[in-house]
């Protein structure tokens, strides 16, 4: 599709039905992505637009979860979701600045070297929350923020600007919960398939359940995936079941969870460029059920990722709470002293202490320097801080210190309530997470769909009360209030959740002789970044079960396959866009070389 000039305008390619296109005059608005709005419907919405700043309105009417690209006058805009599934990165090729929901393509294209910088703090933390999670790992090559857009003016340079802003939290529960209801309920339902079989994971949690009897309403055929087994630990299997009963018409998947590679079992490779895995100790498995799934006919997939982010959260909300309904916050916050043993002076401490986000990543950066484990503390903060990863060198825990600083020195709330703003970090943190799992399932032939994800969903769920939403005293309480009398009680009101890492630890110890092959010839030692002989120590002797520490290895081992990956492609050939392999392309709006300097 090409500018009025005749120059490119979007590149790439994409599965039909997913590019709706309308214009209006000098008005050009595309719309890619699942469930995108009804072509007569963005005819309607494109004409009223006059000028850039217009396209508020109009993203904020879509459904799904898109992108938008448009352009005004000659001036192009381009974003992604709120959550950061749907990216947007630029950069400069040939002089002319091109945009791409790729960022390994615009690396091509530019020929860019890995960033080293968050490679040592990926290594040397683990998780990276936002905003470091949304950089782009390649250089030269730059990611818009998830509650902003790119402009590509008709002359100047491109820039983002923020368009975006969460609710206000005052929603109260029982209201706020029908929104919420009628949001999911018309997120799912914009999944159907006119061909082709829909399927769901049904785990037996309240997430993945809701969405199968949302699923029911309109596809009561449904065909659900669960993992049997279980433990005295994970009851999931035994909800899963009580559920499928129910779901009477629907046809049920049940796989033994013994059938499946166990979590941190070889072999370990990846075919993403874009960036590192953070969660890899499932891909196995993940690439099991795909194939299975497909192999029962299986078109597009359902999955409740992201409700955890979205529907649970810490007790941050506690400090703005405080300020405006004292006697409130002081009961929640003895309930969850109670829930989390918490002392109460330090409890007490912690709500009542200052300190803004900037001084939370400064101490984050001084906490890495420290050698003796981080004492406990209740979680009243801006976050969860965390030790470095033993194995981290210390030119990489050094760059990691400085990575920080460099955000204190810049970083500012996503929201003025810390509750909100917890909730945001989570959302934003977790996004590029999910972005490449679905990335996995489409280069198998599986679209994965997560309707929890959805702008209009996120929203709705974000305008409740925080205090509320995160009530100490009930289990996502937003979820379960807004699925009552259409999911079963018995899901709605489970006390339980299942816990799968007993059996995690056991496979992790079981293959590290695997893990000490991968590590044996390192591309992070060779970069100065890992230092091998501790890694295998701490496999050796690790800490003490369910500690962080397995989590940022998962991000360790992401981080070596994709330096590997990337070392075994040949040189790439500068190009705007190409196939992806295994999977589809995605628009790549350029700002006009005509109409750019």
């Amino acid at each position: 599709m090409n500018h009025p000039s005749g120059r490119p305008w979007l590149v790439g390619s994409w599965a039909p039905g997913d590019l709706v296109v309308a214009e209006a005059g000098p008005v050009r608005v595309a719309v890619y992505g699942p469930c995108p709005v009804a072509p007569a419907r963005l005819d309607a919405l494109v004409s009223s637009v006059r000028e850039l700043s217009d396209l508020d309105a109009l993203a904020r009417s879509l459904p799904g979860n898109t992108h938008l690209v448009a352009s005004v006058h000659g001036q192009v805009r381009f974003q992604g979701t709120v959550t950061g599934t749907r990216c947007v990165y630029t950069a400069r090729v040939d002089g002319v600045p091109v945009a791409a929901d790729r960022a390994d393509v615009l690396a091509a294209s530019i020929g860019a070297e890995p960033d080293e910088e968050l490679i040592a703090t990926s290594v040397t933390y683990g998780m990276l929350f936002a905003p470091l999670s949304e950089r782009s790992w390649w250089r030269g090559v730059h990611q818009v923020p998830a509650d902003s857009c790119l402009l590509l003016p008709a002359e100047g340079a491109a820039r983002t600007a923020r368009w975006w802003q969460p609710p206000e939290p005052d929603v109260p529960l029982a209201e706020g919960a029908v929104a919420v209801r009628e949001a999911l309920r018309a997120a799912v339902a914009q999944r159907r398939l006119d061909q082709g079989t829909l399927s769901a994971d049904l785990s037996g949690g309240m997430d993945s359940t809701s969405l199968c009897f949302l699923a029911a309403e309109h596809d009561p055929d449904l065909m659900t995936f669960c993992w049997t087994g279980g433990s005295a630990i994970n009851d999931d299997p035994l909800y899963a079941g009580q559920a499928a009963r129910l779901l009477a018409r629907g046809r049920h998947l049940t796989v033994p969870d013994t059938d499946a590679p166990p979590v941190f079992a070889p072999p370990y490779w990846t075919i993403d460029t874009e960036a590192p895995r953070a969660a890899t100790r499932g891909m196995n498995a993940i690439r099991f059920g795909i194939r299975h799934l497909l192999d029962h006919g299986a078109t597009r997939h359902l999955a409740g990722h992201g409700a955890d982010e979205l529907f649970t959260g810490g007790a941050a909300y506690l400090h703005t709470l405080l300020r405006t309904s004292p006697l409130t916050a002081w009961r929640q916050l003895r309930a969850h002293q109670a829930l989390h043993d918490w002392p109460l002076l330090p409890s007490l401490a912690g709500l009542l202490r200052g300190g803004d986000l900037a001084d939370w990543w400064r101490q984050s950066a001084d906490d890495l320097a420290r050698s003796a484990p981080l004492p406990r503390s209740p979680s009243l903060g801006w976050g969860e801080r965390l030790p470095a990863t033993p194995w981290a060198t210390a030119e990489a825990v050094r760059t990691t210190r400085a990575v920080f600083q460099d955000v204190a020195a810049r970083v500012t709330p996503l929201a003025p309530d810390r509750g909100q703003h917890e909730a945001l970090t989570a959302l934003r943190s977790a996004g590029p997470v999910l972005r490449l799992i679905c990335r996995e399932f489409a280069a198998a032939g599986l679209p994965l769909e997560l309707p929890y994800l959805d702008d209009r969903v996120v929203e709705a769920v974000l305008a409740i009360r925080t205090h509320e939403r995160f009530s100490p005293w009930r289990y996502k309480p937003a979820l379960a209030t807004a699925m009552e009398g259409l999911v079963p009680d018995v899901i709605l009101t489970r006390t339980t959740k299942g816990d799968c890492e007993e059996p995690v630890d056991r496979a992790l110890q079981e293959h590290v002789p695997d893990l000490l092959d991968l590590f044996a010839d390192s591309e992070l030692a060779r970069r100065g970044l890992i230092d091998v002989r501790r890694l295998r120590t701490t496999l050796v002797t690790p800490p003490r079960a369910g500690d962080v520490w397995s989590a940022q290895l998962e991000a360790t081992i992401g981080a070596e396959l994709w330096l590997r990956e990337i070392a075994a492609r040949p040189a790439p050939q500068p190009a705007l866009a190409g196939p992806a392999r295994g999977g589809a392309d995605r628009p790549a709006p350029a700002a006009d070389p005509e109409e750019t300097p």
